[in-house]
């Protein structure tokens, strides 16, 4: 298995439509990055959010999510309440190859003021839009930038084709469109 660098990763994007909308190179001026990196694609986060929310004192369970726990928003700045989260989606559209696994990591510039982002890896065959967790760890309230850099993603192409893909199992977050809370 070995990590694919950018010349990989932009004719995957034309030839397979692989990334969708693409950036070519790495958009910094003015904003947190995005696009194409060296060995990486710096996505961009939507305008959509789900900010979590306690006023109804639900039990957060992952095999029954009380959807009542979030506050839908749509803007160019969310802010996160104080030790909370939110899920946003990514502006980009994916679908990994067969023989492909990726990694998600969060931007250094919102990890150095407490703001970690959660993705799971992106298997064999996934496709739709990324689901994004976003935590403000600290004490403070937290802006997360709309249209603009949010994580990176890391692809690995193996040297063998999977027996079973994400697509052969009918995932249940197959071509996710919006934001998907937990299912089970």
């Amino acid at each position: 298995m070995s990590i694919k660098s950018d010349t990989w990763i932009r004719k995957m994007a034309r030839e397979h439509k692989m990334i969708e909308p693409f950036a070519e190179k790495q958009v910094s001026i003015g904003v947190i990055s995005f696009g194409l990196s060296s060995y990486g694609y710096d996505i961009r986060i939507a305008d959509e959010f789900k900010i979590f929310t306690n006023i109804n004192t639900a039990i957060v369970d992952p095999k029954a999510f009380d959807t009542k726990s979030f506050v839908d928003f749509r803007g160019d700045v969310c802010i996160i309440p104080p030790n909370s989260f939110a899920l946003g989606r990514s502006m980009e559209y994916f679908r990994v190859p067969r023989n492909v696994m990726t990694i998600c990591v969060g931007k250094s510039t919102y990890a150095r003021c407490g703001i970690i982002t959660n993705v799971t890896p992106l298997e064999p065959e996934w496709e739709g839009y990324i689901t994004l967790e976003i935590s403000n760890t600290t004490p403070l309230p937290a802006r997360i930038y709309a249209n603009e850099g949010i994580a990176q993603i890391l692809f690995f192409e193996s040297d063998e084709i999977c027996e079973i893909s994400y697509g052969d199992r009918k995932g249940k977050y197959q071509r996710q469109q919006g934001i998907t809370i937990p299912k089970v």
